[in-house]
């Protein structure tokens, strides 16, 4: 079954690939190799999820935010390449949340993200991963989160 395919038997329409905000491109293809800027949680209106883990967000609506962020991964993914089925392979992720200083649960929310490439590509979504706390966020966002997939 094509990627494509399967984002219509798993009901997921995805929305318009965000645009940069600053002096950078979302994506840079070198060779067969797919970096994707890092994204945040942006939601069908156009708004972004904002809070800080911890104090304005537990971890399910965290781990909504980097589902949506994900979404937002696999957006640009298909407007960079016109087409999902030519991803290879899902090879990192590098995700930020946004947290207090005693929260501790970083890959209980990336896992949004990481749960959903497995979704949508399978064995192929299966990634390396780092998943860390930072202090602040652009815009206040909970989560940003970096991609690089193998691409044909």
């Amino acid at each position: 079954m094509s990627v494509e395919s399967r984002l219509v038997e798993l009901g997921i329409t995805l929305p318009e690939p965000p645009r940069p905000v600053a002096s950078y491109v979302t994506a840079v293809q070198c060779g067969n190799v797919l970096y994707l800027s890092g994204h945040g949680p942006l939601r069908p209106d156009g708004t972004l999820v904002t809070g800080v883990v911890g104090r304005d967000l537990d971890v399910s609506e965290a781990r909504a935010a980097a589902r949506l962020t994900g979404l937002g991964l696999l957006a640009t993914m298909r407007d960079q390449l016109g087409s999902l089925d030519r991803v290879v392979r899902v090879v990192k992720l590098f995700g930020m949340v946004n947290a207090t200083p005693d929260f501790a649960e970083h890959p209980a929310v990336i896992n949004g993200c990481s749960d959903l490439l497995v979704d949508v590509f399978g064995d192929a979504g299966v990634h390396a991963r780092s998943a860390i706390g930072m202090g602040s966020l652009p815009g206040g966002i909970p989560v940003e989160i970096e991609a690089v997939a193998e691409v044909m």
